[in-house]
């Protein structure tokens, strides 16, 4: 019903001369541009362009083509058609990132059971989000540049569809930044995707320079090297480290190469962290950590360049139910510290324009660069909170032995009271006393309640309870103290019920999260 009220809106506009849409104005003048066989690059702007979008085109000229279908239609309609397929866009992009999470149990709270229900509450409430209203009224294409990423990576290439980095690559075509996901679909394995997507992007440039000589030639020596025809660096709207580093620096010369090491060297806890996800099976938050280092690294990286803290509020209020009554307040703290920033619009309350950035007090400094700030804080909070769950881990562990038979030896036998392990016997009192984490093995986020294992030991009346990993298993919880080659286990203690679980060698891209996690 929204993106059809955005048409009629467009329609209305047009009849009534309103001005709606700058930047999908000028990609209309764009296309229209390259019908009419003018240069696209030889000016700051473009004729077709109306009085109030005087912009120049700095996309690629292969933009300007998929462009095409603008230029059938008025400039308004043309917003209210873009606007129709960015919101639909963004509402394929909660539908994806809510497929990519773990299925809910069967005592998990239910509305995040239909993906259907929750795909409309939250389309309607990220319209509230800057990055995201920002795009409609400008009629920029980020949602749909990220709709293609994510139905590409998480849906076709997940899916092992022959498809797969194409999307990216066309996405890479119309605004250069999506290049990066190739590499990220290169270190994750997905190296055929990755050859296929950079071979559409190349193909499409080859086009371009057979097609329009003068404008491919000019925009890739001339037109990309220069980042002032986009605007300013150092305006408030630029949320990148090149902007952050020129502010505070009064735009001295070093200031963006130092701004282009601080991103190389936050690559290192990127790609750690990439990894670390990719090889838990978390292919979302993986993904993530790709979108946000390339907003922070890239030279321009504009407000409404931010859409994706879509599918990161998705994923941070899908684990608000996966925690212990005393962690609660952290995430909750946490989701609505993120969902503040880009809601606050902060960035629209501090002085700007006219080079005042240059001269912004301290604490308008650390305002202003709300968005930069936020991906880097969250990185170092998920490292920081590994860390010191490493830390307790290490020193917890032990041999543990118990009275009622059944010492718990053997190779990687567990360490924890209460708990088993997959190479291993644990044992615990005969009255089931004890409790505690294990380690992950392989499976990220698995609960298991119960002293089970898979090749070892229980204990003698299915004692102790407390999460335990499991290999490949999503969100198992296991009651009791069942194994499923034990030894040693007393009549009656060796029962199990499972509630929701997977078998054993079942892959999951998520699993619940333990307690303190």
């Amino acid at each position: 019903m929204i993106p059809l009220v955005a048409i009629g809106f467009g329609i209305w506009g047009w009849t009534h001369d309103w001005v709606l849409g700058v930047d999908s104005a000028v990609y209309r003048a764009g296309a229209l541009t390259l019908l009419h066989g003018q240069p696209l690059y030889d000016a700051n702007t473009l004729s077709p362009e109306p009085w109030w979008a005087l912009l120049p085109f700095t996309y690629p000229p292969t933009a300007a083509l998929l462009f095409v279908p603008l230029a059938v239609v008025p400039t308004q309609v043309a917003w209210g058609f873009l606007t129709a397929i960015s919101l639909g866009a963004m509402a394929l992009s909660i539908r994806i990132a809510i497929g990519a999470l773990p299925r809910p149990a069967d005592d998990g709270p239910r509305w995040w059971a239909s993906p259907a229900r929750s795909t409309i509450v939250f389309s309607l409430v990220f319209l509230g989000l800057e990055p995201v209203w920002r795009t409609i009224f400008l009629g920029q294409i980020n949602l749909i540049l990220m709709a293609m990423i994510l139905l590409d990576m998480l849906v076709l290439g997940a899916r092992g569809s022959r498809w797969g980095g194409v999307l990216v690559g066309v996405a890479a075509a119309i605004k250069l930044t999506p290049l990066v996901f190739l590499a990220h679909l290169f270190i994750t394995g997905r190296r055929k995707d990755a050859v296929r997507g950079l071979v559409t992007f190349v193909l499409m440039q080859a086009l371009m320079f057979l097609v329009n000589p003068h404008d491919a030639f000019r925009y890739w020596t001339s037109t990309l090297p220069d980042t002032g025809r986009i605007g300013p660096v150092h305006w408030a709207g630029n949320q990148s480290l090149n902007a952050l580093m020129n502010r505070a620096t009064d735009l001295a010369p070093w200031a963006s190469k130092a701004a282009m090491g601080i991103g190389l060297l936050l690559a290192i806890p990127a790609l750690w962290l990439l990894i670390r996800f990719h090889r838990r099976g978390q292919a979302l938050a993986a993904l993530l950590v790709t979108a946000f280092w390339t907003l922070l690294i890239s030279p321009i990286s504009w407000t409404h360049h931010w859409v994706w803290v879509v599918p990161l509020i998705v994923l941070l209020v899908s684990r608000l139910p996966k925690t212990t009554p005393a962690t609660a307040w952290k995430r909750w703290v946490g989701t609505g510290l993120v969902a503040f920033v880009f809601i606050s619009c902060v960035l629209l309350i501090l002085p700007n324009g006219r080079n005042v950035e240059l001269h912004w007090k301290v604490w308008q400094n650390v305002l202003g660069d709300a968005y930069i700030l936020m991906p880097v804080v969250l990185a170092l909070a998920l490292i920081l909170r590994w860390g010191l769950q490493r830390r307790s881990r290490s020193a917890g562990s032990g041999p543990v032995t118990g009275p009622a038979g059944g010492a718990g030896t053997g190779p990687g036998a567990a360490s924890v009271a209460g708990a088993g392990s997959e190479a291993g016997a644990a044992s615990a009192p005969a009255s089931g006393a004890g409790t505690g984490p294990v380690p992950e093995t392989g499976s990220p986020w698995a609960a298991v309640t119960g002293a089970g294992s898979e090749a070892g030991a229980a204990s003698a009346s299915g004692a102790g309870t407390g999460p335990v990993s499991v290999t490949g298993s999503p969100s198992a919880a296991v009651t009791g103290a069942g194994s499923e080659a034990a030894s040693g286990v007393k009549p009656g203690a060796g029962s199990a019920s499972t509630r929701g679980a997977a078998s054993p060698g079942e892959a999951s891209p998520y699993a619940d999260i333990t307690p303190g996690d």
